[in-house]
């Protein structure tokens, strides 16, 4: 059995061990903080050894969370906001506004696809100009109501493709860096996966960093 088939027994297991938990008069909570002491160092120990490209491999696999997961988990009353105002929208990103713990709160994810269909309408996690654009509207409008600003990254990169370029991709990436540096409301970015070149600074906080990616 691989190490991570045993993950995945010791996460069912745990999963299993809560559920009969519930059930009054029986009280199974010592097993449960064994077996996930077990399964912290069985992570540790697998993820410490890992390559370069084993890596790259755990931050790209289809069975992470993505953006719209995490905004699902995390935060109550999640609305959607569309378009940059210039020439359209990108479903790549996502972007709107949240209430985290009663506070409202701006959030903006590069967003994958789970399905062939899906990735091609997400464009494979890969954002156009209208994305970062639609970033950039999102927390101006923060800004405006000192709204804090919640970013997700997980992207291979920008769209390199001709239609990106003659949209000035590079522009929108420019501006957005500026614009975060100049922004008078708190940001914050996590790595939730990948986070691949322009793409993933153009909605990266310069203050505050981190990353939910790390393995272990």
């Amino acid at each position: 059995m691989s190490d991570e088939q045993t993950l995945d027994l010791l996460e069912a297991k745990i999963k299993e061990l809560r559920e009969l938990n519930k059930i009054d008069g029986i009280d199974l909570s010592a097993e449960i903080a064994r077996l996930e002491e077990k399964l912290i160092a069985l992570r540790k120990e697998l993820y410490s050894h890992l390559s370069e490209w084993e890596r790259v491999k755990l931050a790209r696999h289809p069975d992470r969370p993505y953006a719209l997961d995490y905004i699902r988990m995390i935060f109550e009353d999640f609305y959607e906001l569309h378009g940059d105002r210039l020439s359209g929208d990108d479903p790549a990103i996502v972007a709107g506004l949240a209430r985290l713990d009663g506070t409202t709160v701006a959030v903006i994810g590069e967003q994958k696809g789970r399905s062939m269909e899906e990735n091609k309408l997400r464009n494979f996690g890969m954002p156009r100009p209208q994305g970062y654009r639609k970033a950039r509207r999102i927390m101006r409008l923060a800004e405006r109501f000192s709204f804090p600003v919640i970013t997700l990254i997980d992207t291979p990169g920008a769209y390199p493709g001709l239609a990106a370029e003659e949209n000035n991709v590079g522009e929108a990436i420019a501006v957005n860096l500026e614009t975060m540096a100049q922004l008078r409301t708190p940001i914050i970015s996590t790595v939730i996966g990948e986070g691949g070149s322009g793409g993933a600074i153009a909605i990266a906080s310069p203050t505050l960093f981190s990353s939910a990616a790390r393995p272990g």
